[in-house]
């Protein structure tokens, strides 16, 4: 029986944590890759769930003969399988796609998530009345729950997307799902047994119902990992490193906390994971004060281990707080309430409150706030806690203010030495972990403020799409201004009037980009860009053409158009428009046929799948002029997406050069240059015959292992380098 409802939460969690990436897969073509849509389907995603719990707590309190309502609707929810997206929905033109979104959630997926959401405390509650040894204390199997939510989490990217199609993935699904209502079906049966008169075993006293306070506290501990782990997730994206499949690893951390903590021992005594999260705590400030971003693997190494040992002191205390079986469900409401408000504050909150990734320190004070004292015999008040630590952050603050007022900018290394310096006074707080938490917090708030870190950063932005900053960048050839997204760099342009309008970076006159936009460019009268940057593309417009941009973000677009930022739009020679909105959904409303159209949107490290697939390239040559040319920016430091391109080319039957412009010297990068990959296809071969001149430019490499990708199949996976 023990084996049976493990096997069952089992099951349940696989499915859930693997249908949220499989959907969203399949409205991505229709939506585009805005990080807006992904936000909007996450807190679905979180609202469903916490439906699911609600419902399941109504449900566990129900006699045991209405239990068969619930195969019932389980069984209801077949007619919505397999998953699918009827063709005839498309988002409204020039709306938002949000309500429109929603409503395709909640009719397509959202009963089955609900129901299957439902399993997890529903299945714990009827384990509690089998009548086995370990009935009344069911609570572990909630390992068993997200052992499962990490497993379809992990095989999702690395084993499902790579070898199966959207269609086949959802057939899968829905054969697992016939597979839990069996099962699910066979819990009922077997828990209703344990319902069933016989010999009265002792019963424990009734449990009193749990005081407001104590669920407001169940919250409050849910929330603080659910908000620290969607921090420390869009903190390493944009300020350390963009690397592919990044919110796999903290999303798996934050699940293992749940495992470690529900499990029927105690591995660590709270004690001492109180001390410890004070010390990483202090190792976060350090590198963030610090900007330090090398060596990457222990940077790394802190921020995660930071999410681990803050998601162990949350969740050990709810574990150890959990109530009686008879308040089991309730109990999992409060978990779904406090994570989904997580979830809400940094994806939809933060970006439009934050211009930096503010919603990191303070999930971090939050979890120092909840943590228990180590000492039991200094007792404090959250009041006297906030105080000791604002005298302190006021003492570091000063300090910092006094350096700056006599002239001197903080250099990275004082920093790392100042923030070290400041951990033996804050270490010596270690016994109030909320202290500690308040004082580090506050210290990483103000700082850009006191000392003055962010001089190098004229403007910074913030959207549902990213952080964007404009920098300034001294060098022995000349000052610059850089547009950076994260770790991404999107433009440079000098500073000297007499030099601004020189394309740099990607598109100097000397790499591919020079030469597409020198040689095809000259004969092209209507050219499209999709992928705006700080418009660099623009310094070679000449009279008597039609430019036009197809951008996502409005930051960007106004970034680009500031005159005391960038000068390539407004100094443009030929009129230049931009259009905002996903590039693909942009390119296929816009009337115009393209002459030479550009996909300059691969360069970052999150590339948006749904604009490299077969019926993407259809949408392009259905814009292109019959002797138009598509020119993609192919550069990435993670993924190779030229054999990519070269079986897209195949499949359409065009015509592919490629040139690789090798990372250049110390030299040439003071000189603005950055190497870069790009590809150029045709239906001719004589479309491009000015490159044909050029030995650099090549077919492309083709890999037999190489997928062809569609809007029904695509794996990021199969092309990292």
């Amino acid at each position: 029986m023990l084996i049976l409802h493990a096997v069952t939460l089992f099951l349940a969690a696989t499915l859930l944590l693997a249908l949220e990436p499989m959907f969203a897969r399949m409205v991505l073509p229709r939506l585009g890759g805005s990080p807006a849509v992904w936000n909007t389907a996450m807190v679905f995603y979180q609202a469903a769930l916490l439906a699911g719990y609600g419902y399941a707590h109504a449900l566990g309190r129900a006699p045991a003969r209405v239990r068969p309502i619930h195969l019932v609707l389980l069984a209801g929810a077949l007619v919505l399988l397999p998953l699918h997206i009827a063709a005839s929905r498309v988002p409204p033109p020039g709306a938002s796609p949000v309500s429109w979104l929603l409503l395709v959630m909640a009719t397509t997926v959202g009963a089955p998530f609900i129901l299957v959401a439902t399993t997890g405390p529903l299945i714990q509650r009827w384990f509690a009345a089998s009548g086995h040894a370990h009935a009344r204390d069911p609570y572990f199997l909630y390992g068993a729950s997200n052992l499962g939510s990490m497993i379809g989490l992990l095989a999702y990217p690395f084993v499902i997307e790579p070898f199966s199609t959207l269609s086949g993935q959802s057939r899968t699904w829905a054969a697992g799902y016939v597979a839990l209502i069996a099962l699910v079906a066979v819990c009922a049966w077997t828990s209703r047994r344990g319902d069933a008169p016989g010999p009265a075993a002792p019963a424990d006293p009734p449990e009193p119902a749990p005081t407001r306070g104590r669920m407001l506290r169940w919250i409050a501990l849910a929330f603080a990992p659910s908000a620290l782990m969607l921090g420390v997730t869009t903190h390493l994206s944009m300020d350390i490193v963009a690397m592919p499949l990044l919110w796999v690893i903290p999303l798996a951390i934050y699940l293992l906390t749940f495992i470690v903590t529900f499990s029927r021992r105690s591995l660590v005594p709270m004690p001492v994971l109180t001390r410890l999260l004070c010390a990483l705590v202090l190792g976060t400030m350090i590198i963030t004060l610090g900007s330090a971003t090398e060596p990457l693997p222990f940077i790394m190494g802190i921020h995660l281990a930071t999410l681990f040992v803050a998601g162990l002191v949350c969740h050990g205390q709810l574990a150890a707080d959990r109530p009686g079986v008879t308040h089991l469900t309730g109990f999992y409401l409060c978990l779904a309430t406090g994570g989904a408000l997580g979830g809400v504050f940094c994806a939809l909150v933060a970006p439009l409150v934050f211009r930096s990734v503010a919603e990191y320190p303070i999930a971090l004070v939050i979890a120092c706030v909840l943590a228990p004292a180590a000492d039991r015999d200094r007792p404090g008040t959250l009041l006297r806690d906030a105080l000791t630590a604002l005298v302190c952050t006021a003492v570091a603050g000063a300090a910092f203010f006094a350096v700056r007022a006599a002239g001197h900018p903080w250099a990275r290394a004082e920093m790392l030495i100042f923030t070290s310096a400041l951990c033996f006074p804050l270490y010596a707080l270690r016994a109030r972990p909320a202290r500690v938490g308040l004082a580090v917090g506050g210290l990483i708030l103000i700082t850009p403020l006191a000392t003055g870190s962010g001089g190098d950063t004229l403007h910074a932005e913030r959207s549902f799409f990213g952080i964007h900053r404009v920098q300034i960048i001294h060098g022995a050839a000349g000052d610059m201004h850089r547009l950076v997204h994260g770790t991404t760099v999107h433009g440079l342009e000098w500073t000297d009037p007499a030099r601004r309008g020189e394309p740099l970076g990607y598109y100097h006159r000397l790499g591919p980009a020079g030469e597409i936009f020198g040689d095809l460019g000259a004969r092209a009268r209507t050219i499209g860009v999709a992928g705006l940057g700080a418009g660099g593309l623009s310094a070679y417009a000449r009279p008597g053409q039609d430019w036009t941009y197809f951008e996502i973000d409005p930051a960007v677009a106004r970034i680009a158009s500031d005159t005391a930022y960038f000068s390539y739009l407004t100094g443009a020679a030929a009129p230049t428009r931009i259009r905002l909105g996903d590039a693909r959904l942009s390119i296929v409303a816009d009337t115009t046929r393209f002459d030479l159209l550009t996909l300059d949107a691969y360069s970052s490290d999150a590339i948006p799948v749904h604009l490299l697939t077969r019926e993407a390239f259809r949408v392009y040559l259905d814009r292109l002029a019959p002797h138009g040319v598509l020119a993609l920016h192919l550069s990435n430091r993670y993924f190779d997406l030229e054999p990519v391109v070269a079986r897209l080319a195949e499949d359409a039957g065009l015509a592919c050069r490629v040139r690789l412009d090798p990372a250049t010297s110390d030299a040439e990068r003071a000189l603005g240059r950055v190497g870069s990959c790009w590809a150029v296809v045709t239906r001719q071969t004589s479309d491009a015959a000015a490159l044909d001149r050029d030995p650099r430019w090549r077919p492309p490499h083709r890999r037999r292992s190489a997928p062809l990708w569609t809007d029904d199949y695509s794996s990021l996976v199969s092309v990292l380098r």
